[in-house]
């Protein structure tokens, strides 16, 4: 059965649906339409909880019902059969709501709807680290490819192997955030590198950040803060460089923060760009910060999302993908580096919401 606290905010939430219903059929709510929307969008948040909460309570009501009959006189053995068999049915199907209501009810990331910005670098290893980070941009783009996005690169700097030391890209679009947040960290691979005429296994790492795009409404940057410098694109002569474009600098003083952007067609463009990037690096540092003061906050994280955390081992002799946040083993590195992301990100969401629901279950039973 369900907590008693969580019966009552399922109540409220069923009100709440009520008033909005209402509210929405109002003739004078399409006056204002940044309200219309926010009621239709928290509208929409209470359909499923809600749902599912009346299913619950027809369930049941059914099976008390059903009792009521069976304790009557005069039922014939037929019949007690048919109540019996469905309650104990019924009986059978209320776990399984009762975990759908409590997944209903977690609290959601704000910011899994978001597009991202993605930075991917060549860490210890040299040559070897670099060639590992085109690879798991690789990786990214043909992930992004599958599921139907577009990856659209900021800024490159290239090696004369066809290495990436460093890497800055944005993916736009709904829910880009949910899936590739638990990308950030320390990724490792383990192999023979394509330099090493030895034979010997090396060790090497690669950083990867993934930020939420940040919008104005979400940071507000003073342009006196910025100093913007205009130079001619270069690069390693690689893909990625758009020579013809003039690429554009943008520093923030007040936090030493750089960003350049050098891959769009035109200066304007680089510069919105740039600004996405910085915005976003902006808005993750404040967030990191307010996380470090109020440990709580990181409770419900598969791992700290920190870009020191070792997350991932890629082991080329043993064809072995390793998440060292859940103890996670797959021996299927060529599917995971040909973009089969899901096989990883999959078993870290399904970790997250195992871990908010013990502690939502924990909260509960304090409450009550």
């Amino acid at each position: 059965m369900l907590q008693e606290s969580t019966a009552r905010r399922l109540d409220e939430l069923v009100k709440r649906r009520e008033e909005l219903t209402q509210a929405l059929s109002l003739p004078d709510v399409f006056d204002d339409q940044d309200r219309y929307l926010k009621l239709l969008n928290e509208y929409n948040d209470l359909e499923e909880p809600v749902r599912i909460y009346k299913q619950y309570k027809e369930h049941i009501e059914e099976i008390n019902s059903s009792r009521e009959m069976l304790e009557m006189d005069g039922a014939d053995s037929e019949l007690e059969s048919l109540l019996v068999e469905d309650i104990k049915r019924r009986e059978e199907m209320l776990p399984e709501l009762e975990q759908r209501l409590l997944r209903a009810l977690l609290p959601r990331d704000p910011r899994d709807d978001a597009s991202v910005v993605m930075e991917i670098r060549a860490g210890a290893g040299g040559e070897e680290a670099a060639l590992f980070a085109q690879e798991l941009f690789r990786m990214y783009e043909l992930y992004v490819q599958e599921v139907g996005g577009q990856i659209d690169i900021v800024d490159v700097s290239e090696t004369e192997l066809g290495g990436l030391k460093e890497i800055i890209f944005t993916i736009d679009g709904k829910g880009w955030y949910s899936r590739l947040k638990f990308e950030s960290g320390v990724h490792r691979v383990q192999r023979v590198p394509e330099t090493e005429s030895g034979g010997r296994i090396h060790t090497s790492t690669v950083t990867v950040a993934v930020m939420p795009e940040a919008e104005d409404v979400d940071l507000e940057i003073d342009q006196n803060d910025l100093r913007v410098d205009t130079y001619r694109a270069s690069g390693a002569g690689g893909q990625h460089v758009n020579k013809t474009s003039s690429a554009i600098r943008i520093t923030h003083l007040p936090s030493g923060m750089v960003v350049t952007s050098q891959d769009q067609r035109s200066q304007h463009q680089n510069r919105d760009k740039a600004m996405q990037v910085l915005r976003s690096r902006l808005l993750a540092a404040q967030e990191e910060a307010q996380a470090e003061q109020t440990a709580a906050q990181r409770r419900s994280q598969v791992g700290t999302g920190d870009r020191s955390e070792r997350i991932r081992t890629y082991n080329y002799p043993q064809a072995r993908v390793t998440d060292h946040r859940i103890s996670l083993t797959l021996h299927r590195l060529d599917d995971v580096l040909a973009g089969d992301l899901d096989l990883v990100i999959e078993p870290l969401a399904t970790a997250l919401e195992t871990q908010q629901l013990l502690e939502h279950g924990n909260d509960e039973q304090q409450t009550d």
